[in-house]
């Protein structure tokens, strides 16, 4: 007698997620001083300068824009 076999299943596959904004930073520092860094993992561009913010302390200024 024959025994019947089970079909296989296909994994159902886990829906592509988008990828995450990420982010340039460029900031000055008190002292003049200047750098420029990439922020990844961040919600949305609050988030990214709340980041930087946590990271570098306080700064004469900072301009967030989202990396293309």
């Amino acid at each position: 007698m024959h025994t019947q076999r089970k079909q296989a299943t296909t994994r159902a596959s886990r829906p592509a997620r988008a990828p995450r904004p990420e982010y340039t930073a460029a900031v000055r520092y008190l002292d003049g001083r200047r750098d420029i860094f990439r922020v990844r993992n961040a919600d949305d561009i609050a988030d990214a300068r709340a980041v930087v913010i946590a990271e570098l302390g306080e700064v004469q200024s900072l301009v967030i824009a989202l990396r293309p």
